[in-house]
């Protein structure tokens, strides 16, 4: 059986070949955050000098970038993408995601709402029946962090402020376990309606288009109906 590592190394390699096909000089690739969108930077490398530049969900993966020699550019200089490429904590059949495992997710929702396409990476135990198991983040100013905890209650939840981490636009993330997410785009608005909060690690607004599972049997393609 192939480890975790590589399945996901099986899927960063499976969205390099859709890299091959969008690749060419005035083309930029959004790029997400995470453990396996790590591996897909380092397979990124290879199109060095083949590609206009990237755009980086965050600190992290813009360093991982750079240190690859890989431009690195400005959303606000970029007016479109083919395609944003990043992982999942959690995808449903419907390619609704819960992200932010690694804080970025308010940054990634910005960057992928660029792109034409959002192409989702990751190992197949990711894909759920329902979306929960996997606590949701919420990024919220500092001053509304007990407002917005209390209020997360009353939705069923029990939030947890992730200790010792400041996002990269300064803020705090508060990470919700105990929801019932019956209704994943009903729940993202609400929750991101809240005043104070950031935004949800909620991607359901359209979601992902393409999601490609490394399972043992190979890579299981996605795509979102219609």
């Amino acid at each position: 059986m192939p480890t975790q590592q590589e399945l996901k190394q099986q899927a960063a390699s499976a969205a390099l070949e859709i890299v091959e096909e969008v690749a060419g000089p005035d083309v930029i690739i959004g790029v997400g955050t995470g453990s396996t969108a790590d591996l897909f930077i380092d397979g990124l490398a290879r199109f060095r000098g083949r590609l206009r530049g990237t755009v980086a969900s965050s600190e992290r993966s813009a360093a991982r970038l750079a240190a690859h020699g890989i431009p690195v550019l400005d959303l606000n200089d970029v007016e479109r993408m083919p395609i944003y490429v990043d992982g999942a904590d959690e995808i449903d059949a419907r390619l609704h995601m819960i992200k932010g495992g690694g804080g970025a997710h308010t940054r990634e929702k910005i960057v992928a709402s660029v792109a034409d396409r959002f192409i989702c990476i990751a190992d197949g135990s990711k894909l759920v029946e329902r979306l929960g198991t996997f606590p949701l983040p919420v990024e919220v100013i500092p001053m509304a962090r007990a407002a917005i905890a209390r209020q997360l209650v009353a939705l069923g939840g029990r939030p947890v402020l992730r200790d010792g981490f400041i996002t990269d636009n300064g803020n705090v993330i508060l990470d919700v376990a105990g929801l019932s997410i019956t209704d994943a785009p009903a729940l993202e608005l609400r929750i991101n309606n809240l005043a104070g909060v950031v935004t949800c690690g909620l991607f359901t607004q359209p979601g992902a288009d393409v999601a490609l599972l490394a399972t043992a049997q190979g890579i299981r393609r996605l795509e979102r109906a219609g």
